[in-house]
């Protein structure tokens, strides 16, 4: 499932290496994940200005207990701070996202789903990983380019 870049330990989707590789020049599923978690906004723009060392501090830095997400916010928010000036724009961190609720498949994700006409099963959606259903969750929206939608429903094993 998970691919890693043996130097750095960032770990990465396979549908995600052709901006992940090297530079880490996009921002990966797993800072996503983590900036969600800590309440951070992150624009391209501000993590083009980090430097890649900086990037995949940001991609392997644990992210899980209340004093780490605490710090991972305090990290991302004074690079911002560092290469713009400017202070970090905050989120609400959603109490219960949708991706977090194995009791039923989002709605609009089966409505993504059926642009190829498959059906997510609550057993699928169950099966996944929390990241990978974030991921899911991120590339199913409205406006977000949908290219990588059908790549990561077959790299996790929905369909062929």
């Amino acid at each position: 499932m998970f691919k890693k870049i043996a130097e750095t330990g960032v770990e990465y989707f396979k549908f995600e290496e052709d901006f992940v590789e090297k530079n880490v020049r996009c921002i990966p599923m797993i800072v996503r994940f983590k900036m969600d978690a800590a309440g951070v906004k992150l624009k391209l723009t501000e993590w083009s200005k980090f430097s890649v060392d900086e990037r995949i501090e940001l991609a392997v830095k644990s992210c899980t207990t209340k004093k780490e997400t605490d710090g991972y916010r305090t990290y991302l928010a004074n690079l911002i701070k560092k290469y713009t000036r400017q202070e970090a724009t905050y989120m609400e961190v959603e109490q219960f996202p949708v991706w977090a609720n194995t009791d039923f498949v989002p709605g609009l994700l089966n409505d993504k789903a059926k642009e190829f006409g498959w059906t997510i099963s609550i057993d699928q959606w169950k099966s996944l990983t929390e990241l990978q259903r974030f991921a899911l969750s991120k590339l199913y929206k409205e406006g977000h380019e949908n290219k990588n939608f059908p790549k990561a429903v077959r790299e996790f094993g929905l369909f062929k």
